[in-house]
């Protein structure tokens, strides 16, 4: 007679019950309650709301400007690099800290798009894409009870890793009162002793608002007499439009204070590939070198090199620049026709402008609501942003395959958005 397996030891499939390893969850990510939650992802909640706005309405194309990916691949010259460099054997090994041909192209881009002097051996260090460098930065500063200071709504990853090492983020808000720059001076004294980073990003995701090297003259000087570490995210710098592109280490003292973080993605069209950088200070970049260096071996070095010739082509983001301006112009055109009060962005490829408070007869309590409208009852997305009251981001990136595919797609747009009747 076989003996039964006792309730401890069985299964939870069998028992129904959690798994043994259930309170094993490292408190970071939500200890013995992890996996539990009920909360959703507004990102989550608007993939849902598109699927169930393409199975209501088949015959009702998605206008889709909530993508935040470029929707061309990267130009032919690049892929042709690739293609030739994935089968040199010289290549297959790993890639560590990254090899000496792409910091040198990033030296060489650096100088020539920004004046900025940078040694490629010790102040430059490639990453596997921009996120990364958030992920692991923290990790080089953070102790129990110290404060990294994020700019709200911004990109999240470097507070996510800061709260994982024990330390406190402090968010500064983004209003169009302080023409989306962060109020230095509002930080509280007891915050401000204890503060090791400050994050920026600008141009600006979501805002679109681009730095001026008077702010960043004024961000030096803060930080030199709050020794505060600048982690300056750089990802949309290419995508200026209201000046040439400003990169923070242009700024006398800057290199002293911090680092820059530059992206293959959004200037490039190398969305996927994940590829970017960190230059600054020699001795935060190495910092950041021996982190990474237990973390990961490197990007692949056809990569790297394909990456390389992308910064030796200044035309490539020259021409990604002109392709978004020229479809922001279009949409800010657009929205104004319907109500929206908004103007063209000074950089990214993002317009970010105040939701609706209704459409006809309804109210909306917050722009999560009207964003759901927009997609369940028009079948167009866009993503809605409450941290610093309600806006909604429009995004550039659409899928269109000319300008004559571009302007049908902002006609159908304003038709919709027109028989909304959209109240402001």
């Amino acid at each position: 007679m076989t003996a039964s397996t006792p309730a401890s030891t069985q299964p939870a499939s069998a028992t129904g019950s959690d798994p043994w390893f259930q309170d094993h969850f490292a408190d970071r990510i939500g200890g013995a309650a992890f996996g539990k939650g009920t909360a959703i992802y507004k990102f989550e909640l608007i993939k849902r709301a598109k699927r169930q706005a393409l199975a209501d309405h088949p015959e009702r194309r998605m206008l889709d400007f909530g993508i935040g990916e470029n929707d061309e691949m990267a130009p032919e010259s690049v892929r042709a690099v690739m293609r030739r460099e994935i089968d040199r054997p010289e290549n297959r090994g790993y890639a560590d800290n990254g090899i000496a041909e792409f910091k040198q192209a990033a030296a060489a881009f650096m100088q020539r798009e920004f004046g900025v002097t940078l040694d490629p051996v010790k102040e430059i260090n490639h990453c596997i894409g921009s996120k990364t460098a958030y992920a692991m930065l923290p990790a080089a500063f953070i102790n129990p009870g110290d404060v990294t200071l994020m700019t709200v709504p911004g990109y999240p990853v470097a507070g996510t890793a800061t709260k994982w090492f024990g330390g406190t983020v402090h968010p500064l808000p983004l209003v169009p009162e302080h023409g989306f720059l962060p109020d230095l001076e509002s930080i509280p004294a007891d915050v401000l002793a204890r503060t090791k980073l400050l994050v920026l990003c600008y141009p600006n995701s979501p805002t679109g608002r681009t730095a001026t090297r008077e702010f960043y003259t004024k961000v030096v000087d803060w930080a030199h007499r709050h020794r505060v570490v600048v982690i300056q995210d750089a990802a949309h710098m290419m995508l200026s439009y209201d000046d040439a592109p400003l990169s923070f280490l242009s700024v006398d003292g800057a290199k002293e204070v911090g680092l820059e973080v530059h992206s293959m993605s959004k200037g490039f069209h190398m969305i996927g590939w994940r590829m970017g950088w960190v230059c600054g200070h020699e001795r935060l970049v190495r910092a950041f070198a021996d982190i990474k260096d237990n973390c990961d071996s490197g990007q692949f070095m056809a990569i790297q090199k394909a990456a390389a010739a992308a910064l030796g082509d200044p035309e490539i983001p020259r021409r990604v620049r002109e392709k978004y301006r020229r479809r922001l112009e279009k949409l800010v055109g657009v929205l104004r026709a319907v109500g929206f009060d908004c103007e063209m962005p000074g950089g990214t490829y993002f317009l970010y402008t105040k939701s609706p408070t209704g459409a006809g007869d309804r109210v909306f309590a917050s722009a999560q609501e009207a964003s759901q409208f927009l997609i369940h009852e028009l079948s167009i997305s866009t993503v809605p942003w409450d941290d610093c009251g309600p806006f909604l981001r429009f995004s550039a990136t659409y899928e269109a395959e000319d300008e004559t595919a571009e302007d049908d797609l902002m006609a159908e747009a304003h038709a919709r958005l027109q028989r909304a009747r959209l109240k402001f």
